[in-house]
């Protein structure tokens, strides 16, 4: 199954079934999920895991 296809299932699925509050979890997961990708050679890393 491709991505595009995955995002747009559950883009259904949040309108047809009026699950909006979903829609900052997935927002901060994405976010938090690029930060940890993008930081993970960097001096940074030992700061970010101390947050968990």
């Amino acid at each position: 199954m491709s991505k595009m296809r995955m995002l747009a299932e559950l883009w259904e699925f949040m309108r047809h079934n009026k699950k909006w509050w979903l829609t900052p979890i997935i927002v901060f997961m994405l976010l938090l999920s690029a930060l940890i990708v993008f930081t993970e050679g960097a001096a940074l890393s030992p700061f970010i895991y101390t947050l968990f």
